[in-house]
């Protein structure tokens, strides 16, 4: 697995655009206190004021936690990748796509990265992924609307290999960890699928993922890693089918 390094700040870039973080010490409180003010102050002027305070309670702290990951992750999925760079990496930027939105704010509330399979380029790509709003903290692993060529591989897959699929849909550690696979999907059959196929649920849906829940106390702790290093690992047999499936390696 590439394991780029963290870098905080534009001018600590090396000549490869790299460098090391900090230690991942868990997210300060102070986290809180900036996305409660942002829901109240979600404009441009604001934000340009508080800039290096997200930078400096949000950003670098993913980032550091990113970094500290990376060997976690190449133990879970090697080729699954922990980017901890502040700008193109796989922590999300702040900034909405607000073009074709009716909701015209300027900022994400929430913080979020994702660990994307090496060959995958944007956020529909399968991945492994960590959210953090006001209301607590998700973390599992999915594939987020994939494009219609990956979809059909992913219910022709399903459609396959009907006792695999089960197998990781029932087990009692997804079932217990996540509470099942989840994933909105279409009303009816997708074409080419009967109406009382066995796994019509699954075969209508156009996402698929696994999300755990957990409290927005579970962030300010270094713990946190482990936790979700540990989430990941029985997520596995999920993301190996899904990977596999879009005709990719695990």
């Amino acid at each position: 697995m590439v394991k780029p390094s963290a870098s905080l700040t534009t001018e600590n870039f090396n000549s490869t655009g790299v460098e090391m973080g900090n230690e991942f010490n868990g997210f300060s409180k102070e986290l809180v206190t900036f996305y409660e003010e942002l829901a109240q102050n979600n404009n441009r002027d604001w934000f340009q004021k508080n800039k290096q305070r997200y930078r400096d309670v949000a950003l670098h702290p993913m980032c550091d936690f990113i970094s500290d990951f990376a060997d976690h992750l190449e133990e879970i999925a090697p080729r699954y990748i922990a980017d901890p760079r502040p700008n193109g990496g796989s922590v999300f930027r702040i900034h909405r796509d607000v073009r074709f939105a009716k909701d015209k704010k300027p900022y994400k509330e929430h913080l979020a990265c994702q660990f994307r399979h090496q060959a995958g380029k944007d956020a529909h790509a399968p991945g492994f992924y960590l959210h953090i709003d006001l209301e607590g903290i998700r973390y599992g692993g999915g594939v987020w609307l994939p494009s219609p060529p990956k979809l059909a591989l992913i219910r022709q897959s399903i459609d396959e290999n009907p006792g695999k699929w089960r197998a990781i849909r029932n087990d009692p550690d997804i079932l217990s960890e996540f509470g099942g696979v989840q994933g909105d999907g279409l009303k009816t059959a997708p074409k080419g699928y009967a109406k009382d196929h066995p796994d019509i649920e699954d075969l209508r849906r156009k996402t698929f993922f696994l999300m755990k829940r957990a409290p927005i106390s579970a962030i300010h702790s270094r713990s946190l890693i482990d936790e979700v290093a540990d989430t990941y690992r029985k997520a596995i047999p999920f993301m190996k089918f899904l990977t596999n499936a879009v005709e990719l390696p695990y």
